[in-house]
């Protein structure tokens, strides 16, 4: 083990899920999404707990991370979410994946490999990235139940559940108003985490909750009844002073004062400790701020402490709440980013310690 890891809280993991499920219709099963390796929480152990907890399905964004939970042992259906290319059909077969369909051509490669494979149809409501425009649904369905696949479900994606909750209403009055010409029943899906929050689409067969699951604010307000799952925490490689003068870290952006504590701690931007947080982030420290010194590199990060810090000290680089200069959503802000992008920024060469 490496010193430095990541602990990730599978008991909070069930909080947020029985928060969610509350929101729902009794009808309404949970696909619960576990693409980028989870959010950077670790893909199989969150999957396998998201089963537990009563998630009916998962969903990946790559047949490579479908192939890694089908590995695990895991048997439960695997929406691969997107628009499938050609080029990923055989590779979506073979993990036993649900594929998402928007264009032809990919649909005629999977019918070619395997004619009766079960598919969901995306419609684009006003996303703008993939899907069938609503008016071409219908013609859309039954071209791919003439080439032999299994239509069993169709979906859409919310563009902006966590800031216009009209446009949001709208999206999904086009998404149903898409699927009601047509004579069968298939299975329709569409909230994502903000709208299972706002209670939008939550009373169709499926929701599709991702980083709320992780106790990640989709909205970014740092006030939420969610509870964050992941802390980040490390011990120093080395305790040290420096004479007045002394530079710290490459480009010797800070200079010592004289007789100030520092400690290096063994992650940097390689593990997904952001270099703009050079001479501007903290870690915490038995409930107080470091603030970094010098550039983060990118194996090592520099903290500078008020006092000597006690044997075996652990540091947190990552707090497991809303705190705004050291949790991940917090952080976001600061930096002008999003959680989401800071969890899926965390590497895979750190540690995970799965905690109930």
């Amino acid at each position: 083990m490496r010193p430095t890891w990541l602990e990730v809280d599978l008991g909070r993991l069930g909080e947020n899920y029985r928060t969610l499920a509350r929101r729902l219709a009794p009808k309404t099963r949970v696909i619960g999404v576990v693409k980028a390796n989870a959010y950077g929480h670790g893909a199989v152990p969150v999957a396998k707990r998201l089963l537990e907890l009563g998630a009916a399905r998962l969903a990946v964004a790559t047949a490579g991370e479908g192939a890694e939970l089908r590995a695990a042992g895991i048997e439960a259906p695997i929406h691969l979410l997107g628009s499938l290319h050609p080029d990923e059909a055989e590779d979506a077969l073979k993990a036993d994946l649900i594929p998402t369909l928007t264009t032809l051509e990919a649909a005629r490669a999977l019918a070619a490999l395997r004619p009766g494979a079960r598919v969901h149809v995306k419609v684009d409501t006003g996303m703008g990235r993939v899907g069938v425009p609503p008016g071409a649904l219908a013609g859309f369905v039954a071209e791919l139940e003439s080439l032999g696949l299994f239509v069993e479900g169709i979906f859409t994606h919310f563009a902006v559940a966590d800031e216009d909750l009209a446009f949001t209403r709208a999206q999904l009055g086009r998404f149903l108003a898409a699927v009601r010409p047509l004579k069968k029943r298939y299975l329709l899906h569409a909230a994502n985490s903000a709208a299972v929050l706002a209670g939008i689409g939550t009373d169709l067969d499926f929701v599709r909750p991702g980083i709320a699951l992780y106790g990640l604010p989709p909205d970014q307000s740092l006030e939420s009844e969610l509870l964050p799952i992941l802390s980040w925490k490390a011990k120093a490689t080395m305790v040290k002073t420096l004479p007045a003068g002394h530079g710290v870290g490459y480009g010797l952006t800070w200079k010592a004062r004289g007789g100030e504590i520092l400690a290096t701690l063994p992650f940097g931007y390689a593990d997904g400790f952001p270099r703009a947080l050079s001479n501007r982030g903290y870690v915490r420290l038995e409930g107080a701020y470091l603030p970094v010194v010098g550039r983060v590199s990118m194996d090592q990060t520099t903290v500078r402490l008020k006092t000597p810090p006690p044997p075996e000290a652990v540091f947190e680089a990552v707090t497991a709440d809303l705190d705004p200069k050291t949790s991940l959503t917090g952080r976001a802000r600061a930096l002008g980013t999003i959680n989401y992008e800071l969890a899926t920024l965390l590497a895979p060469r750190l540690p995970r310690r799965h905690i109930t």
